[in-house]
């Protein structure tokens, strides 16, 4: 690491992943190996931190500790939602001038892309001169452009795994209906994963995505007939789940700034097959264990985040501005390379999952999901077995 004085932040924001750190770990790495930087900085819970003059020295760390990053869940220099106006946009601009620093990496989602692409235009009025770069990070996979986004593989690993575990609970004891809610928001890619527990050997029977709009008449029809046939089995339903106006089919919690705190939907949907179909059916919800859990943290996906943390700082070092990290997957053998995006393509702009990865009725995915998902995993699931 260099002598001069010019600095590198990195700034958290938004919902922690599983592999977060990873990505820190990569571009602090990175950094520290450049005579360009003389210091690497983390900004103490998002751009709170960078408002307020708050920061970590990560140049100091020990390599010991450093090493320690990518199996390390949660935020290691913690994130934050806070909301920012335009004069916000304008005091984080002049702050990062008053600290001497010249490149800024963000890491975080949909709401993190816009508020890096907004501080980036802030700096230009400004005539600030820093380097802004976005590092993609979400555990729901709904970042546009790249093919994906560090945070998703490790989540959609949970999702399988811990799915076919559930599968095979109510294999060993088939009495009931059991409805396992998934995280993601308005978008299904978290709970599409969950098809992937058949590789282990035993996956769900039904997935509903907020793609498809949801119709309790439709769905109580397709439990009808799981009983029918099995007299058991596995519902995963996404969070985000909006029945045909829109509106989400259990009333959220709350909404504070850009985070929506969802309502209970697989207690919602395990009470009306109680109610409706008079036959005993129950509620998991993971919850944050299912977007931060090191436990089932996929290899790829924690390489891949390192990676995309590397090439930040390499674009900031190399002169761009107002771009984020992507990837691009090659078309034989799985692997990915990195790009720059323009941020103004990212910044708010969700990715659902499209028609042709949902099956016709909308209660499943089809094969070219699973071919497209299965790589992020990583490893194979491990194998499970019944004799019933």
């Amino acid at each position: 690491m260099g002598a001069g004085a010019d600095s590198l932040l990195i700034i958290h924001g938004g919902g922690p992943t599983a592999v977060i750190n990873a990505s820190l770990f990569g571009a602090v790495d990175e950094a520290r190996g450049s005579s360009s930087v003389g210091r690497v900085l983390g900004a103490r819970f998002g751009v709170a931190g960078l408002e307020a003059g708050d920061f970590i020295d990560l140049g100091a760390v020990p390599e010991a500790q450093l090493a320690l990053l990518p199996a390390t869940p949660s935020s290691a220099i913690g994130t934050g939602r806070d909301a920012v106006d335009e004069a916000g946009y304008d005091r984080l601009a002049r702050a990062l001038a008053r600290n001497r620093v010249r490149w800024v990496l963000m890491n975080g989602g949909n709401g993190t892309m816009d508020t890096c692409g907004r501080l980036f235009a802030a700096c230009e009025r400004a005539g600030v001169e820093v380097g802004v770069i976005g590092i993609p990070k979400t555990m729901d996979n709904d970042l546009a452009v790249t093919d994906h986004a560090p945070g998703y593989g490790s989540a959609a690993r949970f999702a399988a795994q811990a799915v076919s575990e559930v599968c095979c609970d109510v294999r060993g004891l088939p009495i009931h209906i059991s409805v396992v809610e998934l995280m993601g928001r308005s978008s299904g890619w978290v709970a599409a994963a969950s098809s992937l527990a058949a590789d282990a050997g035993y996956g769900p029977d039904l997935i509903y995505l907020p793609e498809r709009a949801f119709d309790e008449g439709t769905f109580l029809e397709d439990v009808q007939r799981l009983i029918d046939r099995s007299g058991s089995g596995v519902v995963v339903a996404s969070e985000g789940l909006t029945n045909a106006a829109g509106d989400p089919i259990v009333e959220p919690v709350m909404t504070v700034g850009r985070a929506t705190y969802f309502g209970d939907v697989s207690a919602h949907l395990a009470r009306l097959i109680m109610r409706e179909l008079g036959y005993k059916a129950r509620a998991e919800k993971p919850g944050l264990v299912g977007r931060a859990s090191i436990a089932y943290q996929s290899e790829v996906d924690r390489d891949e985040a390192v990676l995309a943390g590397r090439a930040a700082v390499r674009a900031a070092l190399a002169g761009e501005s107002g771009k984020m990290v992507g990837f691009e997957r090659t078309e034989s053998t799985y692997a990915v390379r990195t790009t720059l995006l323009p941020l103004e393509q990212v910044m708010l702009e969700e990715r659902h999952v499209p028609d042709e990865f949902i099956n016709e009725r909308g209660n499943g995915v089809t094969e070219a999901f699973r071919t497209w998902c299965r790589p992020l995993l990583g490893a194979p699931l491990p194998r499970l077995v019944s004799f019933v």
